[in-house]
């Protein structure tokens, strides 16, 4: 069910998933609104169980080389985001699915951590939010970034962060 009168999601569509062999049509009263056109279902939080944090870049169009992720999807739901389609990778849709299915790996800081404290580490550029935002609205209450940034400071690594949040100056 469609409802573009309803605000708060940057798409009202679900598409289906082109990497899953099964889609699931739900009726109207199982979709993200409420049977009787109330509020939104809310967003759904997964721990992400990664066991390295840190994402490798090799493209010469991109400016630096590695990235931390906190999160996988985006509260923010931008419809214009260019993350959308990673998220049908781990089996959710690049639609409504991203803006309300967010993984949240817990243990960010502590892998930022061993990564920097490996030997074979040679400091570089670390972007945050190579994919999905890390300062999204959970960030206030999680504050896994702002933590992760903590690390980052103790071994004088140096680090950019990307995000369209006022969340960042705090």
């Amino acid at each position: 069910m469609s409802r573009p009168d309803l605000p708060g999601r940057g798409t009202n569509d679900n598409p289906a998933n082109r990497y899953e062999p099964l889609h699931v049509e739900l009726d109207d009263a199982d979709d993200v609104y409420e049977a009787d056109g109330s509020a939104p279902q809310p967003t759904v939080f997964y721990r992400d169980t990664s066991r390295t944090i840190l994402a490798e870049n090799d493209s010469p169009d991109v400016g630096f080389r590695y990235s931390v992720n906190p999160y996988r999807g985006c509260e923010h739901g931008c419809v214009y985001c260019y993350a959308r389609p990673s998220h049908e990778y781990l089996g959710f849709s690049a639609g409504l699915d991203f803006e309300r299915r967010i993984l949240v790996k817990d243990d960010a800081p502590a892998l930022v951590r061993k990564a920097l404290a490996a030997p074979r580490w040679e400091p570089d550029v670390v972007a945050l939010s190579g994919n999905t935002d890390c300062y999204q609205p959970v960030e206030r209450r999680l504050e896994l970034t702002r933590r992760c940034l903590e690390v980052f400071a103790e071994f004088r690594n140096p680090v950019a962060a990307i995000t369209k949040s006022a969340l960042v100056a705090r």
